[in-house]
């Protein structure tokens, strides 16, 4: 797995996804486990690789890799 999540793109994919998983304890009933979505882009700001920009070929990262 080659870095392809840059610096901006990952602290907006950290908050998203923190504000999406604050669904669980905000909402009541079914409805919070929407919340649930938000593990999707915490996860790829945290590893800074998003399988969807491998597979379409894009890098906000600003360097680029060497495959």
């Amino acid at each position: 797995m080659t870095v392809n999540v840059g610096n901006a793109d990952r602290i907006i994919r950290i908050v998203v996804g923190l504000a999406l998983l604050s669904l669980l304890f905000l909402l009541e009933g079914n409805a919070r486990w929407w919340g649930l979505i938000g593990l999707v882009p915490l996860a790829t700001g945290l590893m800074r690789w998003c399988p969807a920009y491998s597979v379409l070929g894009t890098n906000t990262c600003g360097t680029k890799s060497a495959t």
